[in-house]
């Protein structure tokens, strides 16, 4: 019985101490490589291209309203032929020849400068709104590659549980053959093995999801970044 429960703690000691012995992945973080996504993904991400058309268009309406002002502006002009009559209800002027005029919209006039002032603040604004779209866009590029990290990190340790479970395995195999421990002390042993698999293979499918998230925001494969 003693030989029993020295096996059995023995063998839980191992098994805290691959669910404990977890490296930190802060060294495992490349920051030249994250500042590489991050530019990739403001040159490729759809929603920051938007936010660029939406400055540029700002932008341009700026000259465009200073153009505008000629708008405000209505010329005309009228000829009457030489020798024609005064009193005419056909030609009715009083002047011969050509006759020039201008006319100015008021209430064009009086908008113009505030539509101006307008145009500014909504250039400002949008420019305002890209900053802000840059901060939250770098953060979410950050978010996904310190998981696609973890996950790294995570497979690292479940394959390695894997592998020291399996030793555990076969070595408890061998003495249960030899008949110097019970069955349930192996079957918990295989079991053991068999949640470790299951965990690796969990973390191979992070692994995957966590890349495939990552990519799809810097817009080109991980493998293209060096």
């Amino acid at each position: 019985m003693k030989k029993i429960s020295t096996l059995s703690f023995l063998l839980i000691a191992l098994l805290s101490f691959n669910a404990s012995a977890q490296d930190t992945i802060i060294g495992e973080v490349n920051y030249g490589l994250l500042e590489k996504y991050i530019q990739a993904a403001k040159e490729y991400f759809p929603r920051r291209k938007i936010m660029d058309a939406k400055v540029e268009g700002a932008k341009t309406a700026i000259p465009i309203n200073a153009v505008s002002y000629l708008d405000i502006f209505n010329a005309s002009y009228f000829y009457r032929p030489d020798k024609t009559e005064v009193i005419n209800a056909v030609n009715p002027y009083s002047v011969n020849g050509f006759q020039f005029g201008v006319n100015i919209n008021l209430g064009n006039f009086l908008q113009k400068p505030y539509l101006g002032k307008k145009a500014r603040a909504e250039y400002k604004v949008a420019k305002l709104e890209a900053q802000e779209y840059d901060n939250s866009l770098a953060i979410e590029v950050k978010k996904r590659y310190y998981n696609y990290v973890q996950q790294i990190s995570q497979l690292k340790i479940n394959t390695q549980s894997v592998q020291d479970n399996k030793n555990v395995a076969d070595n408890l195999k061998y003495k249960f053959e030899k008949g110097e421990l019970s069955l349930d002390i192996y079957n918990q042993s295989r079991i053991n093995l068999a949640s470790a698999n299951t965990a690796k293979i969990q973390s191979e499918v992070n692994l995957l999801v966590a890349k495939d998230a990552l990519e799809e925001i810097v817009g080109r494969p991980l493998s293209d970044f060096k």
